[in-house]
C-alpha cells in the first residue's frame, strides 16, 4: 500500500461513517505525467453525483489542512462510484456478488475459454462456480482465484 493511500484512508473513514458511505476501493496513481487521487465509495441502494461531491469537498478540505502537505506532489482527485461494472478485487467484493452476473477473464483457457460470463453461483475453497450459456446450454465452470486476471460485474442484456 502507497503511503499516500496509507495517509488518506483513515482521514476517510469518518467521514464516510457519517454518510453511512462505505470506500470500496482507493488508487493513487500516474497517468500522463498527471497524478490522480481515485477514491471509489459506495452505499446501500447506490451512490448518487451529490454524495461524491460531499466526501470530495470534506476529503479535500481535511487533506488542505494538514502540514506538512501530506500529497507533496499536484494531484487531481476524483471521488466516484466504482460503477455498474465494478471490478472484483477483494474476497469480500467476490462474496457480495454471489448471484449476480459477472465476466471473468482468465490467464489461461478453462474448457477452450479465457473468457466467461455468467451468474456467479457459489465460491468455495477459493474456487469461483459460474453459470454461464454455452450454445443455449447452461453449464457451470469452476474457476480458481489464481487463475483469474480480471473480474468484474456485468451488465445481462437479454
Amino acid at each position: 500500500m502507497s503511503k499516500v493511500i496509507e495517509t488518506v484512508t483513515p482521514l476517510l473513514k469518518p467521514i464516510l461513517e457519517k454518510y453511512d458511505f462505505y470506500l470500496y476501493d482507493i488508487e493513487f496513481v500516474s497517468e500522463s505525467g498527471s497524478w490522480y487521487l481515485r477514491v471509489y465509495i459506495d452505499k446501500t441502494g447506490g451512490i448518487t453525483i451529490e454524495d461524491c461531491a460531499l466526501v470530495s469537498d470534506e476529503l479535500s478540505e481535511k487533506l488542505d489542512s494538514i502540514e506538512p502537505d501530506p500529497i507533496p506532489q499536484a494531484y487531481y482527485l476524483e471521488v466516484s462510484s466504482p460503477g455498474a461494472e465494478r471490478p472484483l478485487k477483494k474476497d469480500s467484493d467476490f462474496q457480495s456478488a454471489i448471484g449476480d452476473y459477472v465476466n471473468v477473464s482468465l490467464y489461461a483457457p478453462i474448457k477452450g475459454n479465457k473468457v466467461f460470463e455468467g451468474t456467479l453461483k457459489d465460491i468455495k475453497n477459493d474456487t469461483l462456480f459460474i453459470e454461464y450459456n454455452d450454445k443455449s446450454v447452461m453449464r457451470t465452470v469452476e474457476i480458481p482465484k489464481s487463475s483469474i486476471a480480471k473480474a468484474r460485474l456485468a451488465i445481462k442484456f437479454d
